[in-house]
């Protein structure tokens, strides 16, 4: 699952969007007029997520200009990660310099490909599941005599395929030192060319078994207090307090809070920010092997409020928070990974006039139940050579 060195070329795919959960098309640039395949697409669900251990389900449709004699027409699943970054060392030796630190994972790469089985002119039979559509038979006025056994017939042609994701896979994540991305792609050959490709990018979300560790879940409250100058000689203090009734979320889920504000002094409170930081810590090597860490944090939902907390009052303010649909779930590090993902909510109350804040944090858990395997359901043609090929 993981390199120590090498090249990240494979891995790295520069058209991905930075967003997290970024979907997009990518195909060969338009083929000239004359070419063989007009166009290839990828059917899927619009904006669906794949949750690890489910099933993808979708369609290749091939719209070909003239008869194609020996195509190669398959769809693959693949799913990557790698990091990146820069890392300074040597300065404590009186010398400084910059090397990369790199590391990248395979999660999944399955690949399907399509019986095509042409038909004889001569009888007008079908001898596999595709045939002429909408158009004469291309071999028709052919002399008597030795026929293509695989062909495809200019018009449209449609082929299903079904795919399975493994349980364990790691979300959709894209930053700026990471990514984590996963992608089904259709493509059709003809004699050793590539006459058109497709890409289609997925939202994939991770699963964890935290709800079977932690099935019961207590209420939770979280005080931070300050005492504060103001004034010159003046002080007073600054109690903030944070309730949840729980602190374990999944993803799209919304996470509501209440903040409790006690202001013992004689200045007015006027503003209070809600914000979900994520920190993930990364794993590479540098170009020596050597192992080496980086934690990197970043905000991921923020709210804020305007308040007038009177001097020597209290004020409670009710907050919720809604989770994007697709999350890294929580998790640490272990052998084999790239990343682990942290996640902390953090309340700040901004005392301007004493040039300082007061922060109270929380811990918050994602995570997402595991597929059941009883509910899924069965591959169609399981006990097929080509459906067998589909769930390796």
């Amino acid at each position: 699952m993981m390199s120590q060195t090498g090249d990240l070329t494979a891995a790295k795919e520069p058209e991905i969007s930075v967003a997290w959960g970024g979907r997009e098309n990518i195909s060969l640039p338009p083929q000239p007029p004359m070419s063989v395949v007009k166009s290839i697409e990828l059917v899927l669900p619009k904006d669906a997520v794949y949750l690890a251990g489910s099933s993808i389900k979708g369609q290749v449709v091939l719209i070909l200009n003239s008869t194609l004699v020996d195509p190669i027409v398959k769809v693959e699943l693949v799913g990557r990660g790698y990091v990146e970054w820069n890392e300074e060392i040597g300065a404590s030796r009186d010398y400084s310099r910059d090397v990369i630190c790199n590391n990248k994972a395979d999660y999944v790469h399955k690949m399907k490909t399509f019986p095509v089985e042409g038909s004889d002119p001569r009888s007008g039979q079908t001898s596999g599941r595709l045939s002429c559509l909408g158009a004469a038979c291309p071999f028709q006025n052919v002399f008597m005599g030795v026929f293509p056994d695989n062909w495809l017939s200019a018009g449209s042609h449609t082929f299903d395929f079904h795919f399975s994701l493994p349980p364990r896979l790691p979300s959709t994540f894209a930053s700026k030192i990471g990514h984590v991305f996963y992608f089904v792609q259709a493509s059709c050959m003809g004699r050793e060319h590539i006459l058109a490709k497709k890409r289609m990018y997925l939202l994939v979300q991770g699963t964890s078994d935290f709800h079977k560790e932690n099935p019961l879940q207590n209420p939770l409250s979280v005080e931070a207090e300050k005492k504060v100058s103001y004034n010159c000689c003046s002080q007073g203090t600054i109690c903030l307090q944070i309730q949840m009734d729980k602190n374990t979320f999944t993803p799209g889920e919304r996470v509501i809070f209440t903040t409790e504000i006690h202001n013992q002094t004689s200045k007015c409170i006027k503003t209070v920010t809600f914000a979900l930081y994520v920190h993930v810590q990364y794993e590479g090597f540098t170009p020596g092997a050597e192992r080496r860490s980086r934690v990197d944090s970043s905000e991921l939902l923020r709210q804020e409020a305007n308040t007038q907390i009177t001097p020597f009052n209290t004020t409670k303010i009710v907050s919720t928070l809604n989770l994007p649909q697709v999350l890294s779930v929580s998790s640490g590090m272990r052998d084999g990974e790239i990343m682990s993902t942290h996640y902390e909510l953090v309340s700040t109350v901004h005392l301007p006039w004493s040039l300082t804040s007061v922060k109270a944090k929380v811990p918050i858990i994602i995570t997402s139940a595991p597929v059941d395997p009883d509910s899924c359901p069965q591959l169609e043609g399981a006990a097929s050579p080509e459906s067998q090929e589909c769930q390796n």
